[in-house]
């Protein structure tokens, strides 16, 4: 056996696993003509900063097989224990264009960090990082759900620099076209794949796709060997947390309008019709931001400012009037409490003063044994 059919039968594990844990599809075009249509992007450079749940148009997502958490470092993607795939799926598609994302891979043997480009009828674009891998990052391609040729399709690549995709943020961005597939590690192209050098076009991905971001466990022990070897070894759920972290999402749909449609079940690009008009998401998107209370009110006319002004106004003069007379009011009391304490002041006081005579008048104590007695 030669020294290359021996490398290549030791890669092979490695080469023949798709993304399992992203790709499905609820209703498949290539065997249904009543699939729904396909709610369109159809804008270019919609950003999508993951910082917190409000800056993060969760509107346009979501989120799938877990929850996530945000600071200041991003959205963490978490797999705490067994079963945990936290994952974030557009709810629009992009008809060919631009996707770039800003992502630290989650560390960890079995740990599986992706970024998912899929369409209805299982086309398919990937960038995906293996937790023990700390040097290469895979990228990957389908066309209609279609996993042979694994060898021809998936391709490992060095980070830019000595760069390692589990220590700090990298940019990886997917160009595509109706013509040729980019991929793109922190500015730098790393791959192309032209139309017809997949399978003559019949392998391209060429339908609107979703985007899907998320973390996986590969090497978990229920799955295939070949998953769980591509996936660096089983993993061991007792040393983790393994998170990713993902600040921005960058997205360009080449195409406009409001709705992609299968206009038959070949599933090529020339089968897809844009609806036209503005779709859901751009919509979303291009919404004024809410008002404050005060870009309310100088949004308000002259006339219904000033009735606001004078509502408050009453309201004060309302408020301190009440006051006034409740300070009045205790006022008035005390000084009547005050008359009743001195009014019984000065009858003790003439009580005292006639016993007092009293006493002296019969002669029975002396004045200074009074003042003694009291």
């Amino acid at each position: 056996m030669s020294l290359l059919l021996v490398s290549c039968l030791t890669l092979l594990p490695y080469l023949l696993i798709p993304t399992a844990a992203q790709t499905w599809t609820s209703c498949n075009p290539l065997n249904s003509t009543d699939c729904p249509p396909d709610l369109a992007l159809g804008t270019s450079n919609a950003s999508f900063t993951l910082n917190s749940t409000s800056s993060f148009e969760s509107s346009l997502w979501n989120t799938t097989a877990g929850a996530l958490t945000y600071n200041s470092s991003g959205a963490a993607f978490t797999i705490a224990q067994r079963g945990d795939a936290p994952t974030i799926q557009s709810k629009f598609y992009i008809f060919f264009g631009e996707v770039e994302v800003w992502l630290k891979a989650a560390p960890g043997q079995g740990v599986v960090s992706s970024v998912v480009l899929q369409s209805d009828d299982l086309d398919e674009i990937d960038e995906e990082f293996i937790g023990n891998n700390d040097t290469h990052a895979e990228n990957n391609y389908y066309g209609k759900g279609n996993t042979t040729d694994a060898y021809e399709r998936a391709k490992w690549y060095p980070l830019p620099n000595g760069g390692s995709p589990t220590e700090g943020y990298h940019n990886y961005t997917t160009r595509w076209t109706n013509e040729s597939l980019e991929w793109y590690i922190d500015g730098s192209i790393v791959r192309t794949l032209a139309y017809a050098d997949a399978n003559g076009g019949a392998s391209y991905p060429q339908t609107p796709m979703n985007v899907r971001i998320g973390i996986w466990a590969g090497g978990d022990k229920d799955n295939s060997n070949y998953t769980v070897q591509w996936a660096g070894g089983e993993i061991d759920y007792s040393k983790g947390p393994y998170t990713m972290f993902v600040q921005s999402v960058r997205i360009n749909d080449y195409s406009t309008g409001s709705e992609y449609k299968y206009g038959d079940t070949t599933g090529t690009w020339q089968s897809i019709q844009t609806v036209p008009g503005n779709s859901t998401a751009l919509k979303i998107l291009t919404a004024p931001p809410s008002e404050s209370v005060t870009q309310r009110f100088k949004g308000l006319s002259h006339g219904a400012q000033i009735g606001i002004f004078s509502t408050i106004i009453a309201a004060i003069a309302v408020c301190v009037g009440m006051w006034a007379f409740c300070c009045v009011k205790q006022r008035r009391a005390g000084k009547a409490e005050r008359r009743v304490a001195d009014a019984m002041y000065e009858k003790d006081t003439a009580e005292l003063m006639a016993y007092r005579a009293t006493r002296r008048k019969g002669g029975h104590v002396s004045e200074r044994e009074m003042e003694d007695e009291f």
